[in-house]
């Protein structure tokens, strides 16, 4: 953004004349004539008629130092626009010497611009950049710590580091501010570099101007992203600074949108969510600053809004709290129901967050995710199937698997349509009802995504229905396998169908095409010689047809009946007798030799449903051990293990020596080195001198790999004996192929998670009725018939239920619930009322988890057990009058968060002057005052007294309110 600023003045300097009225006219009439060029080729034109023009009069003699500047802004423009001028760098970088501020900050910016970190001619610029550091004038410093976050790489930073770190001492704080972010910089690049001037973020974080400041916080996000723990004491204060931040302490300038330096909350919400994340400790001290952000953020403009939303996504990251939980669901539900498509968005992503910790939350907001799942926003709709991905369980994944393929099926996207297909096989493994749906939602999945989808879904797909699902129920895996080779041989009608899907087909006809009797050998035997014909240029689905015809003969022979060939399957294999790919020679050799076996030996050849079998082979080669004994007893030399060989080292350190030899390889025509004799060892070993060749990695062949299928190393090689015969092992790009590629027996299901942020999910805390259903216009409506039997089967519930719910939940006093939720007041329900709510039924769930629902009366308030996790409960308190009358509202769900006791500013004083230090910080956290709830009219005149004398608008750069803060 600076360096749009800077192109735009120097344009404007160049519009207003300046003595060189001449050259600015020339260059807005090719600003001009750019913009108005119809073609990329006449636009390419104009530029390179410039640039010819340029490099004339830059190689002028003598050009003036205006001139050269409107030279190089001329020169930037071309190469933003992807034109090269690198014949204009050397003067760039010359203009960076000059002593004008404006020719320099030039120089600066289309240095910038211009040069890559790995630069040759950043060499000339370190010097230049270590001059300006030592400047007087802040400006040129401010120039020079901006143009080395852009060109100081890892090896230059010892060169200015020192520099760097004394300007954060700097009077101006605009000169300190560049230096935490150059020092920033420094940590991405190299954080080895910086790694003993960590210390210096946690003092630079209660400087004396707020812009100083807020550049800590994104250094020390890095830091705490990668050691969270290292950072805990760091809790309170950032607490203290976002209170007082959204408290409006901040001077006016950092307003936007009458939103308190709202970016500044953002990225201390974001440090607070890491910080809390399953530590019940460090969440405790987060909860009031949350519930005050909830309770006074402005919801009427974006920046509320997202301000709002990071606060949603804190709470779903630090530990659960029943009060904050509904307070973001509150918010949530604001976003749902607003009519912007981005605050719809924002609200689906803030409900997956949410139930995750409670899935009861998304039960009221049922007709919202309908609505958004039938927008016509394609980003809406995508965000909503992610929130249904995560809301799948047994009881609705029918709906939601035929929603999504109905979905993919419809978009152009390959990319998306990928990730739509593998979750379709994923929920369809996990929750799968039924074999029959199993059967046919895969076969919908590989019917229009077959040629996206990884090989290894297929394999999975075979392995299951080799497998079954019945354990040991053989009835269950024989219907389930009868059921796939019905659809198979229904589905290979259709004109087109993908490669991997006709692989599978194969497969399952001649494992299972003939295993109930429902059809002949000869029929199956047709329809896989018309798949090959179909498909006459893909071996692939030969090879899986011919050797499906190897095992239906096979399986006939076996019983004993005779094999009647069919004209079309002999002509077949006649085919691929002469077939140039010798995979396909070979199975058809091997059916022929196969059809000429008595029925013994095609039982023990090929035996009937043995792919779910263990194949059991020996690694060590045991059977080998009669003929190595033989030979050392006739003088071979013993086989030495690679373990116990000396002098080796690792094949990873000889690549990265030849690193720049890795990504090309070219023909070689050097003459082949003549072996050198060596002396005859005593012992007997390997002796490397005879592998004096060089070895030239060929092309890789791809091949299918699994997790365990890893590429071996080659042997090592001594470096001694590499370096006396001139030995060099291109060893990039080759890989060991030992043994059969398998695929991966993934798990097809997975235990659902039990834990959230580290503790486990409190089923007691659960959103309470808010309001009835949805409505897109804010009120209440009747809901179609329709919407409301696919929320019944999307949350688990009847539209009898729904209709109940929606009568049922209406906005209703509830005094209990208001004198419960009042912190301070003691709870007395009367008899009566407590017969009403032992004989009332609870209201229906319409996001039914599968867990029963007790209809007993719970004696334990949960809010009581809740409590603990804010802070200490309080004691009885006299009843307001006010408190009396709140019986007749609606449960206020934020009291708990209000008139905390005010702490004195030299408590955080202390705390933030010395911020680095852990051991104060943590005596600051055993001084705090207990909390005490309930109105409080003395603190509150005191703190409108405060707030008075203090003022809220500072005129100072350096405001007495802004001492709490800074100290």
């Amino acid at each position: 953004m600076e360096q749009l600023k800077t192109i735009g003045r120097e344009l404007a300097m160049g519009s207003q004349g300046g003595g060189w009225t001449g050259q600015s006219k020339e260059f807005l009439d090719l600003v001009k004539s750019i913009g108005e060029a119809r073609s990329k080729a006449e636009e390419d034109r104009i530029i390179l008629r410039e640039i010819d023009s340029l490099r004339r009069r830059i190689a002028e003699p003598d050009v003036p130092r205006r001139r050269m500047k409107e030279y190089i802004i001329r020169l930037v423009y071309a190469e933003m626009l992807g034109h090269d001028a690198s014949f204009g760098y050397i003067h760039a970088v010359k203009m960076t010497h000059d002593d004008s501020l404006s020719l320099k900050r030039t120089g600066y910016l289309a240095v910038t611009l211009f040069l890559s970190d790995d630069h040759d001619l950043i060499i000339l610029i370190v010097n230049t950049i270590q001059k300006d550091l030592r400047s007087d004038n802040y400006l040129i410093v401010c120039t020079a710590l901006t143009a080395a976050c852009k060109l100081i790489n890892e090896e230059t930073i010892p060169a200015v580091l020192p520099q760097v770190v004394d300007l954060l001492a700097h009077p101006k704080e605009a000169v300190r501010k560049k230096a935490v972010m150059a020092l920033h910089r420094f940590y991405q690049r190299s954080p080895a570099s910086v790694s003993h001037l960590i210390s210096y973020f946690r003092k630079r974080l209660c400087d004396n101007d707020p812009g100083v400041m807020g550049a800590t916080l994104f250094p020390l996000f890095d830091l705490i992203t990668a050691d969270v723990n290292s950072y805990k004491d760091l809790v309170i204060s950032f607490v203290s600074i976002l209170k007082q931040v959204a408290e409006r302490r901040l001077p006016k300038a950092y307003d936007y949108h009458q939103m308190p330096a709202p970016f500044i909350q953002i990225k201390l919400l974001k440090i607070l969510a890491l910080l809390g994340s399953g530590d019940k400790q460090a969440s405790g001290h987060i909860y009031n600053v949350l519930g005050d952000i909830f309770r006074k953020c402005e919801s009427s403009s974006n920046i509320g809004n997202a301000v709002l939303y990071e606060c949603i996504c804190c709470v779903s990251s630090i530990y659960p709290n029943a009060k904050v939980l509904d307070a973001a669901a509150e918010s949530t539900s604001k976003f749902l129901k607003s009519d912007s498509h981005n605050l719809k968005y924002m609200g689906i992503d803030a409900l997956g967050r949410l139930i995750k910790i409670n899935p009861d939350i998304a039960e009221e907001h049922q007709l919202a995710v309908i609505d958004c799942l039938e927008d016509p926003d394609d980003t809406l709709k995508r965000k909503t199937f992610e929130l249904l991905y995560k809301m799948t369980k047994s009881t609705n994944v029918e709906v939601i698997v035929d929603r999504m393929i109905d979905y993919m099926i419809s978009i152009n996207d390959n990319h998306y349509k990928t990730e739509i297909a593998s979750r379709c096989v994923e929920l369809a493994e996990q929750f799968a009802p039924s074999n029959q749906w199993f059967i046919q939602t895969m076969n919908k999945v590989f019917e229009h995504a077959g040629d996206l989808l990884n090989v290894r879904v297929a394999h999975n797909l075979m392995r299951l229905i080799a497998e079954g699902f019945g354990e040991d129920d053989e009835g269950a895996d024989s219907q389930l396998r009868s059921s796939a080779v019905n659809s198979y041989l229904r589905i290979l009608g259709e004109p087109k169908l993908p490669s991997l899907f006709l692989q599978v087909i194969c497969w399952v006809l001649g494992e299972y095409g003939t295993a109930d009797g429902k059809y002949s050998a000869s029929y199956i035997i047709g329809k896989l010689c018309d798949v090959t014909e179909a498909h006459l240029c893909n071996d692939t689905v030969k090879a899986y047809s011919i050797s499906a015809i190897m095992k239906i003969c096979a399986f006939e022979i076996t019983a004993g009946r005779n094999v009647e060939m069919l004209p079309e399957c002999q002509s077949l294999i006649d085919e691929l007798s002469a077939s140039h790919s010798t995979d396909l020679q070979q199975r058809a050799y091997e059916l022929q030799a196969l059809l000429c076996l008595d029925s013994q030996a095609v039982e023990s050849v090929m035996p009937l449903d043995a792919s779910c079998e263990d194949i059991e082979f020996d690694g060590n080669l045991s059977f080998l051990n009669s003929f190595v004994q033989q030979s050392i007893e006739k003088g071979a030399r013993p086989y030495i293990p690679e373990s116990e060989r000396s002098g080796t080292f690792s094949v990873s350190n000889y690549n990265s020596q030849y690193q720049h030899e890795a990504s090309s390889h070219t023909l070689r025509f050097e003459a082949y080195e003549l072996p050198k004799p060596s002396p005859t060892p005593a012992t007997p070993q390997i002796s490397v001198s005879t592998r004096t060749t060089d070895l030239v990695p060929v092309p890789e062949t791809t091949y299918y790999y699994t997790e365990n299928n890893q590429a071996s190393k080659l042997p090592p090689v001594s470096d001694a004996s590499s370096a006396d015969h001139g030995i060099k092992l291109h060893l990039d790009g080759v890989q060991k192929k030992w043994g059969r590629p398998t695929y991966s027996s993934s798990s097809s299901s997975t235990s659902s998670e039990k834990k959230t942020n580290g503790v486990t999910r409190i089923d007691g805390v659960s959103s309470q009725s808010r309001g009835t259903l949805y409505d897109s216009k804010g009120q209440q409506s009747e809901v179609s018939a329709e919407k409301q039997k696919l929320a019944a089967s999307l949350f688990g519930a009847s539209a009898g239920k729904t209709e109940k719910k929606l009568a049922s939940t209406q906005r209703a006093p509830k005094a209990t619930t208001a004198i419960a939720e009042r912190p301070g007041v003691t709870r007395a329900v009367s008899p009566e009322i407590s017969k009403q709510k032992a004989a009332s039924s609870p209201p229906p769930d319409l996001l039914d988890l599968g867990e029963p629902i007790t209809t007993t009366t719970p004696t334990i308030d949960p809010f009581e057990q809740l409590e603990g996790l804010i802070g200490p409960t309080p004691g009885p308190s006299t009843l307001d009058n006010s408190v009396t009358t709140s019986e007749q509202k609606a449960p206020d769900l934020m009291t708990l968060y209000t008139d905390t006791p005010p702490s004195s500013s030299s408590s955080i004083s202390s705390a933030l002057g010395d911020i680095h230090s852990a051991d104060k910080n943590s005596q600051m956290a055993k001084n705090v005052p207990s909390v005490k709830k309930g109105p409080n009219p003395q603190d509150s005149l005191q703190k409108d007294a405060t707030a008075r004398h203090v003022g809220v608008t500072p005129t100072g750069n350096n405001p007495n309110l802004f001492r709490d803060l800074l100290g």
